[in-house]
């Protein structure tokens, strides 16, 4: 069977309680492990809530990064998705695991759209050199 996706499903406990509290923080780590995975960007939003948290997602070519703050409990939620194979989604793990300072993180690999004659593809209609980024 070949998959047409992978979904990573990342826990980060015990993280700089600070960070998780700042939107804009939050989403400028976002950004830079999306860009450091190789991802093309497509769209951002972001939004910060009162008292604290913060939920987020990323738009990429192949597919969405997104992410859900708990300060009050260091704690943040992370969704990778990805399509393909031109990208490491484990590279924004890392970034975000140094980036949060967590001092422990869960994860776990989906495969997602099992199919026996599926074929991997890049994303179309998308210059992979450049930088879409609409905002």
């Amino acid at each position: 069977m070949h998959a047409l996706g992978r979904q990573i499903l990342v826990e980060f406990y015990d993280c700089d309680r600070d960070i998780l509290t700042q939107g804009d923080a939050v989403r400028d780590l976002m950004m830079e492990a999306t860009r450091q995975s190789g991802a093309t960007i497509v769209t951002d939003t972001f939004h910060s809530f009162s008292p604290h948290g913060v939920s987020g997602v990323i738009v990429i070519a192949e597919s969405h990064v997104a992410i859900h703050t708990w300060p009050e409990y260091g704690y943040a939620a992370v969704d990778i998705f990805t399509c393909g194979d031109t990208i490491n989604p484990w590279t924004i793990q890392k970034h975000l695991e140094e980036g949060f300072s967590s001092q422990r993180v869960s994860s776990m690999e989906m495969r997602r759209g099992l199919f026996p004659d599926a074929v991997p593809h890049k994303p179309v209609g998308f210059d992979i050199g450049a930088d879409p980024v609409l905002n």
